[in-house]
C-alpha cells in the first residue's frame, strides 16, 4: 500500500469517527472533573468522582472549562454531553446553540475556532431550556483537536482544581540563625477565601495567615511531627509535638492529611492592603529536641503577641529552609486569582545580629511542574517579592528563578525580645 493510500485510509476512518486526521493524532480530552468550575449562578456542582454536573437547572449558572492553547491557529472543538435540553456554548468570540437529546454521553461537534495567540482559553456553557427532566443534563469533557495543557485524567483532580502552589525560598546567611522576620501584604484583588498566605516557613513547619471565608480569618502556626504519617492518631507519644505555651485566645489542635503534627491558630481580622508582621524562632533545647516559637504583630493593639511555642522531639536544629508560599486550599475556588507580597526579610543570628535577607528562589508544586496548570508566577514588585497563582492568566515564571529585592537593608526590626511573652 502506498503512502498516499495509507493517508486516505486514515482520513476515511477519522471521518467515520467524526474527527479530522489532525484530531485523530493529537486530540486532547479536557475533562470536566479536572478543568471546569461553576463560575456563576447558584445551581449545579462539579462531581469530581463521577465527572458530572449535578443539579444543573438554572439559566444563571455558568459552567466554565479552561485549557491552555500552546500555539495560535485553528482548532476543532467538540463536547461530550448528555441530557434533553437546549444549551449555549461561548468560546473564542463565538456562541453556539446546541440541542442535547440523549440519556448517554454523546459526542457533539461544535466546529472550528481560531486561537489568536497562545494562552488560556475559557469555554462557558449555559442552559437555555430544559426539554425533558429536571436538569439541563451534564457535560463530561471537551475535545480539542490540538495538544493543549490541562489537568489530565490521570492527575489528581483535587490538586489540579486547586491550582499550582507557589513558593519563595529565601537565601539565609551562613551563620546560625535563630529568628526569621517577614512582612506580608495581601492586595485587595488577591484577598480571596480559601487562601493561605504563608510568611515564615521553616524546615519543620510553617507560619502565616489565612482567609478562611468571607467572615473568618486566621493566623496559623503548625509544626510537623518527626513521625511520618497523615494520621495524627498513629504518632507514638514519644514522637508527638508537644505544646510549651500558647497565646491568649489561641486554639490548639492536631492536624493530618499533609503529614501530621501540632497546629495552633488564632482568629484575627487582618485587612487587605495592611502590612502584617511575623516573627518565627527556632532553637535547640540541648536535650535532643527543638523549640519553635511564633509571634504575630497585632496592628490593633500595636504589640507583638504570642501565637504558640512547640517542642519537637528527636530534632536538634536552628532555623533552616526559610520560605513563604501562596496556595488555594478549596478545589471549587481554583479559577480565582490570588496574590501576596512579601518584604523586609531579616534573619537574626544566635549571637543577636540582624542580617537582611534579599534573595529568594521561586518554585512551584507538581501541578505546575507537570504543566497541569500554567497560571503561576512570582517576582519583585518595588521593594517586595510577590507570588501569584490561579485565575488562568497566561504568564508563568520559570521554576528555580532567583529574585533580588531592593528596599530596607539597614534598619533592622525594632523588637525588644525581653518584653516578648
Amino acid at each position: 500500500m502506498t503512502r498516499s493510500s495509507i493517508f486516505k485510509l486514515v482520513a476515511f476512518v477519522a471521518a467515520l469517527l467524526h474527527l479530522t486526521p489532525a484530531t485523530a493524532q493529537s486530540e486532547t480530552v479536557v475533562t470536566l472533573a479536572g478543568n471546569a468550575y461553576i463560575t456563576a449562578g447558584r445551581s449545579g456542582s462539579i462531581d469530581e468522582g463521577r465527572n458530572a454536573i449535578r443539579n444543573w437547572n438554572e439559566k444563571e449558572t455558568v459552567v466554565s472549562f479552561y485549557f491552555y492553547a500552546k500555539k495560535s491557529g485553528k482548532i476543532d472543538v467538540a463536547l461530550q454531553a448528555k441530557g434533553h435540553s437546549r444549551i449555549e456554548v461561548s468560546l473564542l468570540g463565538k456562541n453556539k446553540k446546541v440541542t442535547l437529546d440523549s440519556d448517554e454521553l454523546t459526542r457533539i461537534e461544535l466546529g472550528t475556532f481560531k486561537v489568536k495567540q497562545p494562552g488560556y482559553v475559557k469555554m462557558d456553557i449555559r442552559g437555555l431550556k430544559i426539554n425533558e427532566g429536571k436538569t439541563f443534563g451534564s457535560v463530561a469533557a471537551v475535545y480539542v483537536s490540538e495538544k493543549v495543557a490541562c489537568v489530565s485524567p490521570d492527575f489528581s483532580t483535587h490538586f489540579g482544581r486547586r491550582g499550582p502552589s507557589v513558593h519563595l525560598g529565601y537565601v539565609l546567611p551562613k551563620e546560625k540563625i535563630e529568628w526569621f522576620y517577614n512582612e506580608t501584604t495581601v492586595p485587595e484583588e488577591g484577598d480571596i477565601p480559601s487562601s493561605y498566605y504563608m510568611a515564615c516557613g521553616f524546615g519543620e513547619g510553617y507560619f502565616g495567615m489565612q482567609n478562611n471565608s468571607p467572615h473568618k480569618r486566621r493566623v496559623l502556626f503548625s509544626v510537623w511531627s518527626p513521625f511520618v504519617t497523615d494520621n495524627p492518631k498513629e504518632i507514638p507519644d514519644s514522637l508527638r509535638v508537644k505544646l510549651v505555651k500558647k497565646g491568649k485566645n489561641v486554639t490548639i489542635n492536631d492536624f493530618g492529611n499533609e503529614g501530621s503534627g501540632g497546629q495552633s491558630y488564632m482568629h484575627y481580622d487582618w485587612k487587605a492592603g495592611e502590612r502584617c508582621r511575623f516573627l518565627m524562632g527556632v532553637r535547640p533545647d540541648g536535650k535532643g529536641s527543638t523549640i519553635y516559637t511564633a509571634y504575630f504583630y497585632d496592628n490593633h493593639q500595636s504589640k507583638w503577641v504570642l501565637v504558640a511555642s512547640w517542642c519537637r522531639p528527636k530534632t536538634s536544629t536552628w532555623y533552616t529552609n526559610a520560605h513563604s508560599f501562596l496556595e488555594n486550599f478549596n478545589p471549587i475556588m481554583g479559577y480565582i486569582n490570588r496574590k501576596a507580597c512579601y518584604g523586609n526579610q531579616w534573619a537574626r543570628t544566635t549571637d543577636g545580629r540582624w542580617i537582611p535577607v534579599t534573595k529568594a528562589r521561586f518554585t512551584c508544586d507538581t501541578t505546575g511542574h507537570q504543566e497541569m496548570r500554567l497560571d503561576y508566577t512570582g517576582g519583585v514588585n518595588g521593594e517586595q517579592f510577590f507570588l501569584s497563582m490561579g485565575g488562568f492568566f497566561d504568564q508563568n515564571m520559570k521554576h528555580g528563578t532567583y529574585f533580588d529585592r531592593a528596599g530596607n537593608t539597614t534598619e533592622a526590626p525594632n523588637i525588644d525580645f525581653s518584653t516578648l511573652e
